[in-house]
C-alpha cells in the first residue's frame, strides 16, 4: 500500500444547475489524458459517494502530491453563471466530513487541506493567500472547515 501523507478536497468547477455525473467526470479526464478519473472519491450533490480510483493507485489530482495523498472532488464549485462559489449541498458538507474521518483513521497521520492550498508561497511569508492561489479550487475553506 502507498505511504498517504495528504488528503486533498477538490471540486468539479462545474455550474451548480447542472448534472456531472461521474461518468462525464471519467470521460473529461481521459480527454486530457489521464488513464481514468484522476480523483479517489467523487461525492454527487445528493450525498452519494463514489469510489472512482482505488487508493493503491497513485491519483492524478495535484501535480507533485499525487503519489502520497487522497483526492476528493465533490460536484460542482461555480454557481449558475461559471463564478467560483461553495455550492456544496448540506448532504456533500456531511458525506465529506464522514469520508475524511474515515480516511483519517486509515491514515492518521495525513493532513487535510484544498487543492488551493498547495499552491506556492509566492512572498515566502509561511501562508497560502488568495492572491497566491493557482486555482479557486474548491471554494471554500478547508483548513478551517474540517
Amino acid at each position: 500500500m502507498r505511504k498517504i501523507n495528504l488528503i486533498v478536497v477538490h471540486c468539479s468547477a462545474t455550474r451548480e444547475n447542472i448534472r456531472y455525473t461521474e461518468s462525464q467526470l471519467e470521460e473529461d479526464h481521459r480527454a486530457r489524458g489521464f488513464n481514468g478519473t484522476g480523483y479517489h472519491f467523487y461525492i454527487r450533490k445528493d450525498g452519494h459517494i463514489i469510489t472512482t480510483r482505488p487508493l493503491e493507485k497513485i491519483g492524478a489530482h495535484a501535480k507533485g502530491y499525487n503519489a502520497h495523498s487522497i483526492g476528493i472532488c465533490y460536484e460542482g464549485g461555480l454557481d449558475e453563471r461559471g463564478i467560483p462559489k461553495d455550492t456544496r449541498t448540506s448532504w456533500q458538507k456531511h458525506s465529506l466530513q464522514v469520508l475524511i474521518k474515515a480516511l483519517q483513521m486509515d491514515y492518521p497521520d495525513a493532513k487535510v487541506c484544498g487543492h488551493r492550498d498547495l499552491s506556492p508561497d509566492k512572498n515566502k511569508n509561511g501562508r497560502i493567500e488568495p492572491c497566491e492561489w493557482i486555482k479557486m479550487c474548491p471554494c471554500f475553506d478547508v483548513l478551517k472547515e474540517l
